[in-house]
């Protein structure tokens, strides 16, 4: 079997009727990010099932616009993941007749996911009024994030929670993350160790820090402000996405009949609000508590190379292939600068490469005529697939797999790559 069915596999495997879960035990109902970057790779078996991964993931969006980071399996013990849907109680807010979800977002990537979709097999789209649907439903998404979110006032949107930024245990988040008490490890119950080693997680620590956020928020009925988040980060990641994204809007608004110029609009002005983040070659979070950047050496750092007509972006590719990422002698792009001390291989999101950001950063390099590393990083990828099966992230410079293993977003990578 080639890599392409091998990938295909996975995602048929994984597939639950309406979604895809990312893996099978760790992770055993629909996430926000990750339902999209399955869309996309999706697409190349089912245009139809990609549809209804987004469909299926925005039919649990709250009346307040935001989407949740998970979308709860009624069919899935209810206890097998933690926090579950008894510690997040999302129905005091939204009613019995809704969805279980957590009360958080992730990245809003939803839109790049849904116009690549569409443009796979668009006569089905139209048929089946996939864009007429879900155009609003993205429209309010975006809406939330840059009213309720805006809590700097510096037209950026804040994460509220690690978990909110997809790099649940970066080490840009251990410095506001140390002002949060956490909730003692003997006071839950943590499943991820159930299916994974403990070495390659987030420690105890960082997680009783976590299930005190999640739990504020959750006490303060998910209203938005900082005098409920002790946690508040402006992040580069989250940002560019966004503004990805209403590019994405863009060409949306166009193909329905509706004025583009609103999304071009919004892309201009966030490309402008990033450059508040950029100094030393990389873009930085913001603690926006205390108003100061957090120099470090996350990936995310580099992700606004999916901004159209980024001013930074030379700066960012000499950054991606200097010795803090390597990334033209890896063919894979580490979660965190080589060259620091906290730079962990193995480690969630302390390091290891992961094939979503590969695929993002690709897509940017590309976009601002860095075709060639863009393709060494394509082939990077699949070589490493190759070697080390579709796994969730990858030790950055030996390529052996880490974390779960048949991992959705890892196939929906391969197969978008190997249909590229």
């Amino acid at each position: 079997m080639n890599l392409r069915d091998e990938a295909a596999k996975v995602l048929l495997g994984n597939w639950r009727g309406r979604s895809t879960i990312p893996a099978p035990g760790l992770y055993p109902h629909q996430w926000s990010w990750d339902s999209a970057f399955i869309a996309a790779g999706l697409r190349h078996l089912s245009p139809l099932r990609a549809q209804q991964e987004l469909e299926s993931l925005f039919g649990a969006q709250w009346s307040d616009g935001r989407v949740p980071h998970i979308v709860f399996d009624p069919s899935a013990p209810r206890d097998g993941y933690f926090p579950g849907p008894d510690f997040w109680c999302s129905a005091r807010v939204n009613g019995p007749a809704h969805a279980d979800t957590s009360g958080i977002v992730q990245p809003p990537v939803h839109a790049l996911a849904a116009w690549e979709v569409f443009s796979s097999e668009p006569g089905l789209a139209r048929r089946r009024g996939f864009l007429e649907r879900l155009y609003p439903k993205l429209l309010a998404w975006h809406g939330y994030l840059r009213g309720s979110r805006d809590l700097g006032g510096r037209g950026l949107v804040s994460i509220v929670h690690p978990w909110e930024s997809g790099m649940d245990n970066s080490p840009s988040w251990d410095a506001p993350l140390r002002r949060v008490e956490p909730v003692p490890a003997g006071e839950f119950r943590r499943r991820d160790l159930d299916h994974a080693d403990a070495a390659e997680r987030p420690t105890d620590a960082d997680y009783g820090r976590y299930v005190r956020l999640a739990a504020t928020y959750r006490d303060h009925g998910y209203a938005d402000g900082l005098d409920v988040h002790e946690f508040a980060v402006e992040d580069p990641l989250t940002n560019a996405l966004l503004a990805a994204s209403e590019d994405a809007l863009a060409r949306i608004a166009e193909e329905l009949g509706e004025d583009p110029r609103p999304h071009v609009a919004e892309v201009s002005r966030l490309r402008d609000a990033l450059a508040q983040l950029h100094a030393d070659g990389l873009f930085h979070s913001r603690d926006v508590h205390g108003g100061e950047l957090i120099r470090g050496g996350s990936v995310a750092g580099l992700v606004p190379l999916v901004v159209p007509g980024l001013p930074q972006a030379p700066e960012l590719i000499a950054t991606i292939t200097g010795p803090r990422f390597r990334a033209a002698e890896l063919g894979v792009v580490p979660s965190f600068d080589l060259t620091d001390p906290l730079h962990d291989a193995s480690r969630y999101w302390r390091g290891p490469a992961w094939f979503n950001i590969g695929w993002l950063l690709r897509r940017g390099l590309a976009r601002h005529g860095a075709t060639d590393l863009a393709e060494v990083l394509r082939g990077g990828m699949l070589n490493t697939a190759t070697r080390s099966g579709f796994r969730e992230y990858v030790d950055p410079t030996t390529g052996e797999g880490r974390g779960a293993h048949h991992f959705s977003w890892t196939a929906a990578v391969v197969l978008d790559l190997t249909s590229a």
